[in-house]
């Protein structure tokens, strides 16, 4: 019974940590902003923490099964 919300939550982090690293990525790689009106490379790294920490929480929820 409590694999469905584990599955469901494992997914969801998992799409959004990806999602958010392959945005930053093409960001990066196009040398546009990654949020506005702050520092290029603050901004590009806070974003590759907060994506590594959602792939990182996906594959711990998923592993958890």
């Amino acid at each position: 019974m409590e694999s469905g919300p584990a599955i469901f939550t494992g997914v969801v982090f998992a799409l959004f940590g990806g999602g958010l690293l392959g945005w930053t990525a093409i960001r990066v790689r196009q040398r546009q902003p990654v949020a506005q009106g702050v520092n290029p490379v603050a901004s590009a790294t806070l974003a590759t923490l907060v994506a590594l920490v959602a792939l990182a929480l996906g594959t711990w929820s998923l592993s958890r099964l």
